[in-house]
């Protein structure tokens, strides 16, 4: 039987065991991620989540409302907005954050971002999401939970998200290196999701969902090194990920963080913000 390497930061990602183990701790909070631009998701969680369970939205809760003034969608809310969202949710500084999603912890990663960026580490995401949860016959319940307000105190930090400016800067030096989440249809501009299809010169595009096996569950740590440093991201990478609005890209960001990457940031405007301002240089097809 050949040798299972452990992740380098196994603590961002939990097993259905670990979270039904700790779910009741009084510091433990639990959030429902799930999300769908098709679907009412908030609707399944209120049908049935893991117990305890509050429910969040990347879109609706962690993302401030573009201003007029034509800011792209989905960037990440300001410090005392998140402080909010969190303190609503019973998330107070000293809280393990536990998210989860039907997506292998696509949608969670967002949270997990925000969190980071704002400061707090304490949190990770239960592998497998819900699907591997209900396979288990782990009990579920429904409604809406409600906990007291916490304080959360958000401490700003550097080296998370990167802006525009540092992109175009990296597309001039080659460093860091762009990471390209999407799929092929968007990386090539085959698929138009803003003004202009296409990719970041310079660019190398891995699908997020690569680090994932069919059952949504994370793909031996090992196997996952390989295959990000076969296609140029080792270990001292510095690395930028981005997708269309920072949630896929957000996931990868954690994988590599798993991994033991240290030097990984997620660009919060994405292909909505640069897909949408003419003046910056892109790339159509695969060259």
């Amino acid at each position: 039987m050949p040798l299972v390497t452990p992740l380098a930061r196994p603590d961002l990602f939990w097993s259905t065991d670990r979270v039904a183990a700790r779910m009741r701790d009084a510091d433990v909070r639990v959030v429902d991620c799930r999300f769908s631009f098709d679907e009412d998701l908030h609707a399944q969680y209120l049908g049935n989540h893991l117990p305890g369970a509050v429910y969040v939205s990347w879109a609706s809760d962690l993302s401030a409302p573009p201003p007029a003034s034509g800011h792209p969608r989905w960037m990440l809310i300001g410090p005392s907005e998140f402080a909010q969202v969190m303190s609503h949710l019973g998330i107070g500084d000293g809280t393990m954050v536990i998210g989860y999603d039907a997506e292998g912890g696509h949608h969670a990663a967002r949270l997990w971002l925000a969190l980071r960026r704002y400061g707090h580490d304490r949190m990770a995401v239960m592998e497998g999401g819900i699907q591997k949860w209900i396979a288990e016959g782990r009990p579920l319940e429904s409604g809406v939970v409600k906990f007291a307000s916490a304080t959360f105190t958000p401490r700003p930090r550097e080296g998370v998200i990167a802006t525009k400016e540092e992109v175009l800067a990296a597309v001039r030096t080659g460093d860091p290196w762009l990471l390209d989440v999407r799929r092929d249809s968007e990386f090539t501009g085959a698929e138009k999701r803003a003004a202009r299809g296409g990719h970041i010169p310079g660019a190398v595009n891995i699908l997020w969902k690569d680090a994932l096996k069919e059952d949504w569950t994370l793909r031996e740590a090992g196997e996952l090194e390989e295959f990000y440093t076969n296609a140029g991201f080792g270990p001292e990478t510095r690395t930028v990920t981005y997708c269309q609005a920072g949630v896929r890209a957000a996931f990868t960001h954690l994988v590599l963080t798993a991994l033991g990457h240290d030097d990984v940031r997620t660009y919060d405007g994405s292909w909505e913000e640069w897909g949408n301002d003419p003046v910056l240089p892109i790339i159509v097809g695969r060259s």
